[in-house]
């Protein structure tokens, strides 16, 4: 059965992978290996883990201004997430996935998911993201 979750859209664009949820927020700057995809944060949980065509989940970003471009670079290279759930607006995920559908083509959707549908987002496996200029859906298989 599949369960069908309102969301907002931060940057529209469509997407169903797999998902990597971060128990801690992410720095794209200095945490994302934009050649290859792997978080190299040496300090975060999910060190190693690979983003590459996944949708990442994660409540926040974690600045450095200048992760947006790290994350525009891992897009253009193809090593970025397939979409991003946050539940925290981020400027600075934005802006990355903004500049890299508008100079590369490469659509990355980024939504905001509410509080109530949190712990049904962070619980799924494979979700799919249909984000229009304003709403967005997050799907998920509820088993």
């Amino acid at each position: 059965m599949t369960v069908r979750l309102e969301a907002t859209t931060l940057v529209s664009g469509s997407s169903q992978a797999e998902t990597l949820v971060l128990s801690e927020p992410l720095s794209f700057w200095g945490g994302l290996d934009s050649a290859t995809g792997r978080i190299i944060d040496q300090w975060h949980p999910e060190k190693n883990e690979v983003m590459s065509g996944r949708i990442l989940v994660m409540r926040a970003g974690r600045g450095s201004s200048s992760g947006s471009s790290v994350l525009a670079e891992a897009l253009r290279r193809g090593t970025g997430p397939a979409g991003i759930v946050l539940l925290a607006r981020d400027a600075i995920v934005t802006v990355g996935a903004m500049v890299a559908a508008e100079l590369y083509g490469k659509t990355c959707p980024v939504v905001l998911a509410s509080e109530a549908d949190w712990a049904a987002i962070t619980g799924a496996g494979y979700l799919a993201i249909e984000a229009g200029e304003d709403t967005a859906t997050i799907d998920l298989d509820a088993g």
